[in-house]
């Protein structure tokens, strides 16, 4: 028998039904990145803009081997970045914002990255999206909930939010999800995006989200 929107919880029930059973499936998430310092974490975040974790993790140890810090970065070649990064995509724009934010960092912040996020969004190519990700991970600060391409596809397909712009879904994620939960959420949508609930053909009959999911965009659903 088909479900019918009675079916299922309001979006705040069902968030924290969500929230449980994502912390059981990945009790250990954490960011994709690889890095060792905020540096470094700031730097990958910036390279994953239109780019897969994965590729990014392959480009950032030739990369942080040649500028290992922010006052390396902030004296470099911007042709020797390019080149670095070119398979990243829009290698030359990331690597213009990669050496003017690693300038920024040394006359303003003294070569550190600031634990503040207005601070983070003033640097050239950190928006809201990368300063929530390096607090959130580098220094445990929840200020939001990162919405990238996963979190904002099964944050509507989960029925968390109506919306598909990222800045209203992680509206609706912040009032619907305990803020010490905001960090982990994020990790653990993008962990289930991936193994899971992917854009194309989600396993739904292999989901332990199942049955409060009304599969919002899903056709097969």
């Amino acid at each position: 028998m088909p479900r019918t929107k009675e079916d299922f919880p309001s979006p705040k029930t069902r968030a924290g039904r969500v929230v449980r059973a994502l912390e059981r499936l990945y009790p250990a998430a954490e960011c994709a990145l690889v890095h060792r310092n905020p540096f470094e974490l700031i730097v990958a975040t910036i390279l994953s803009a239109q780019c897969t974790d994965a590729r990014v993790n392959l480009v950032t140890p030739a990369l942080f081997a040649r500028f290992p810090d922010a006052h390396a970065l902030a004296t470099g070649s911007l042709t020797e970045v390019e080149e670095l990064i070119r398979s990243t995509g829009f290698f030359r724009s990331k690597a213009k914002n990669l050496v003017a934010m690693a300038t920024q960092l040394v006359e303003r912040h003294g070569g550190q990255v600031p634990a503040d996020h207005d601070a983070l969004t003033a640097l050239p190519g950190v928006g809201r999206k990368t300063a929530s990700v390096v607090l959130g991970v580098a220094f445990s600060q929840a200020e939001g909930v990162v919405v990238d391409t996963h979190v904002k596809r099964l944050a509507y397909r989960l029925g968390l939010t109506t919306h598909k712009d990222p800045a209203r879904i992680e509206r609706d994620l912040m009032a619907s999800v305990p803020r010490k939960q905001w960090i982990a959420l994020s990790h653990r949508l993008i962990l289930h995006g991936r193994r899971t609930c992917n854009a194309r053909q989600p396993r739904c009959a292999d989901c332990e989200l199942d049955p409060i999911c009304p599969k919002n965009g899903v056709r097969h659903a």
